[in-house]
């Protein structure tokens, strides 16, 4: 399990393009039958990719979170962005079709992924944070979470938010996770921007071409850097930084965050005047 620190907003204004890559994009998410775990300071919160072509068991190293099993003390949300799998949680199924999500309480010790065919495996995308309490697991299907349309097309940011994990869905202990689709002509996301200084944010960007890519705008609102993300890479978003993006065409990206609440609308608004 890679372990990531966090960044003093003064000192990224000091990076050049690769400690911004070093520090912030996750990419190699899905390694056929191996994990991939990165575990970051920022709200503690943990991102990873299992692409299983055999049986995958979730184990992990008890050193970096101090528990002989990740939800141990902790709480996991996934969504299935590959093809049919299954998710086997202290020995019950889920199966998932692509676009699905899970949510995984605290206390849940065997954790088994399955592709239901190798050839066209299953891709879990994940992120766990710290939980005080279980809750049972909950299986979220794209028609269930709950959907906002947010934009325009005259404006390139039409696009659909599903809420998957949150307060009137997926119950969690601090963990709220979705998935935001933008519609064919619209390329922007998250604009005007914002902060939220009580909680950090992952987001990972998927349903892309090869050759396709997000500029992702990150950093303080006065000192605006971008990342070139490509498909199935993911960015941390410290709690001091905007995160917004715009593509060479329309794509799809799931965001997880984890803080002091869950409210989805705590956020701070930054003016498109102060952009620099």
């Amino acid at each position: 399990m890679e372990v990531r620190h966090p960044v003093h907003p003064e000192h990224m204004q000091l990076f050049d393009t690769e400690d911004l890559r070093e520090h912030f994009l996750v990419a190699d998410l899905f390694v056929p039958d191996k994990p991939k775990l990165m575990y970051s300071f920022y709200d503690r919160l943990v991102v990873g990719g299992i692409c299983p072509f055999s049986p995958v068991l979730l184990d992990i190293n008890p050193s970096v979170i101090g528990a002989s099993f990740l939800c141990e003390r902790r709480e996991l949300g996934l969504i299935n962005v590959g093809e049919s799998g299954t998710v086997i949680a202290d020995g019950v199924d889920f199966n998932l079709e692509k676009g699905e999500g899970l949510y995984i309480g605290k206390g849940t010790r065997a954790l088994e992924f399955h592709s239901k065919f190798q050839e066209s495996p299953a891709r879990f995308y994940l992120n766990s944070a710290p939980a005080h309490t279980p809750l049972p697991a909950a299986k979220i299907t794209a028609q269930e979470a709950e959907a906002v349309t947010l934009g325009e097309s005259i404006t390139s940011n039409k696009r659909t938010i599903r809420k998957y994990i949150h307060p009137e869905g997926a119950k969690s202990c601090q963990l709220v996770m979705g998935v935001t689709t933008l519609e064919p002509g619209s390329v922007w996301n998250t604009m005007p921007v914002h902060t939220h200084q009580r909680r950090m944010e992952a987001y990972f960007y998927f349903n892309m071409n090869e050759d396709d890519l997000v500029f992702h705008l990150m950093g303080e609102p006065s000192e605006t850097r971008h990342l070139a993300v490509r498909n199935e890479q993911a960015v941390l978003s410290p709690s001091w930084s905007i995160h917004s993006g715009v593509g060479t065409t329309s794509y799809s990206f799931i965001w997880g965050m984890a803080g002091e609440n869950q409210d989805f609308g705590d956020m701070d608004h930054v003016p498109m005047s102060r952009l620099r």
